[in-house]
């Protein structure tokens, strides 16, 4: 139904520690409220704990071991979702921080659009939470070394430190636009946004 609400998990740490800017959110969510990218960058609130988020590395989001299935809610989260210097991953609002789990990255790309060709060729990402990216100079592509098989993972940053592992069905589609470079080395990737991105 277009107005069902979503239903609001009550998120009650096991440390005592009291999210009540997370429960503040989700209600404003479950209220029709906008959940655009919050200015969580500019925030600096106390760090809270571990309430049991995870993010699986099929771009499921789990509370307390139990997923979360509302779109409306995981939308909620990754807008207020940031990675710190620290290299650990946080929901943060502007009264408190709290842990979440990554498995490998907190988005996934699974859409790609086309314009253009070679240097001139511009690829649009689209997130599983809806964020859509231009690969450019300020959202680089870059392609990990996949372990143990050895092959590639691509990822694309989104924004602030957090990224966004392309699908199978995209990478497929990036390799289909794969040539060589120029120069001696040959090495093989792809244009976009005025940039080189090599696969290494």
């Amino acid at each position: 139904m277009p107005n069902e609400k979503p239903q609001v998990p009550q998120m009650t740490s096991k440390t005592d520690a009291h999210p009540s800017g997370l429960e503040a959110l989700m209600r404003a969510a479950s209220e029709g409220g906008d959940t655009s990218v919050r200015p969580v960058e500019k925030w600096n609130p106390p760090y809270c704990g571990d309430i049991g988020m995870k993010i699986r590395r099929d771009g499921s989001w789990l509370y307390q071991g139990s997923p979360i299935g509302r779109i409306a809610l995981v939308k909620l989260f990754a807008s207020i979702l940031r990675k710190d210097e620290d290299g650990r991953t946080y929901l943060v609002t502007p009264a408190e921080k709290v842990d979440v789990e990554v498995e490998d990255a907190p988005f996934l790309a699974v859409e790609m659009a086309v314009t253009g060709e070679g240097a001139k060729r511009t690829i649009t990402l689209r997130t599983n939470v809806d964020d859509v990216v231009t690969v450019d100079a300020e959202h680089p592509l870059r392609f990990a070394k996949s372990e143990p098989d050895g092959g590639l993972k691509p990822y694309v940053l989104v924004r602030g430190r957090l990224e966004a592992l392309c699908t199978r069905a995209v990478y497929a589609e990036l390799v289909e636009l794969a040539e060589a470079g120029e120069g001696d080395a040959g090495e093989i990737g792809v244009w976009s946004g005025g940039v080189w991105w090599g696969m290494g």
